[in-house]
């Protein structure tokens, strides 16, 4: 299927997510492009909500994880949570720049959103956002009342964000820990890089495949691209892991990755719901003044989650 209308107009203005000399790109310039947001425009209002708060999630042995929790339900009772892991190929990204997804989550599912601000790569290499992620939802589990929690959890993640979900997911699983549903949009899931959506769409899609082998050097360098909490899709063993949402775009170099976890996820016994959004490229779910789908995905992410938190629908 060829481009959608809108995807065909963004790409001509960013056939690069970055668009940069990747190998004249230091630190000093990996901070200027973080300060920058030339398409925070298109993220989507800042509707008000009745309790949006800045905390921390407390660690065992070290300081805590920012997050941001976002309530749009006026009382004080428990209800679910989501938390959300925002993508940026764990090198860009950050609560305030996502807070437009996390106040329309929070609107869209009615449960208690958690957005991580995890720690950033270079300056933090892998495994620090695993480990703030994981610090994050065992803290929820740990502290249910601080976050007006009811016991029942999810976590979503788009790209890099979704990656942590899925680690996140299994971690849980791993220390007897039950999540409700793990929503990925357009994940991260494997570093090998391989796949056929990989070749075909490795330039002019938005995000080149240069530029995500590039992310996952800043994130990972010298790690061993088998190591589950860097590429979920090499984990042996998914079952019993929790329900499944599956995000993809059908332009985007993670698309086969995606569709494989959830063909995976379903053979191994974990109900999981994938859905393709035709002609989309990378990035469409943060962007809906700039793509239609945008909604439409994160209606859909929205009623799988209430679904699993909530039982509607079931």
């Amino acid at each position: 299927m060829p481009l959608h209308p809108q995807a065909q107009e963004y790409v001509a203005l960013y056939p690069s997510d970055l668009n940069t000399d990747l190998a004249a790109l230091d630190l000093a310039g990996i901070q200027e492009l973080r300060a920058q947001d030339a398409l925070a425009p298109h993220r989507g209002p800042l509707p008000p909500l009745p309790s949006v708060r800045d905390e921390t999630a407390v660690r065992d042995d070290g300081p805590g994880v920012p997050v941001r929790i976002y309530r749009a339900d006026r009382g004080d009772g428990p209800l679910p949570v989501v938390v959300y892991f925002h993508g940026g190929g764990w090198v860009f990204g950050s609560v305030r720049r996502n807070d437009a997804v996390g106040r329309d989550l929070a609107v869209r599912t009615g449960a208690v959103v958690v957005s991580v601000d995890y720690r950033l790569a270079p300056e933090h290499a892998f495994p620090a956002a695993a480990d703030d992620a994981w610090t994050v939802v065992r803290d929820i589990f740990a502290r249910p009342a601080f976050y007006q929690c009811n016991g029942a959890v999810a976590v979503v993640g788009d790209s890099a964000g979704g990656n942590l979900a899925a680690v996140a997911a299994w971690q849980a699983r791993d220390a007897g820990l039950r999540l409700a549903h793990q929503a990925l949009v357009y994940p991260v899931l494997d570093v090998a890089m391989d796949t056929p959506s990989y070749l075909e769409f490795a330039k002019g899609f938005g995000l080149d495949a240069e530029e995500m082998a590039w992310f996952a050097r800043q994130y990972a360098p010298g790690a061993d691209p088998a190591d589950p909490r860097l590429s979920p899709l090499r984990l042996p063993d998914l079952s019993g892991l929790p329900a499944a949402t599956v995000v993809t775009a059908e332009c985007d170099v993670l698309r086969d990755e995606g569709e494989r976890y959830a063909v995976r996820l379903a053979h191994a016994g974990v109900p999981a719901e994938l859905r393709r959004f035709e002609g989309a490229v990378h990035g469409f779910f943060c962007l809906p003044g700039l793509f239609d789908q945008a909604s439409e995905a994160r209606e859909y992410v929205a009623a799988r989650l209430r679904g699993a938190l909530f039982g509607e629908g079931a």
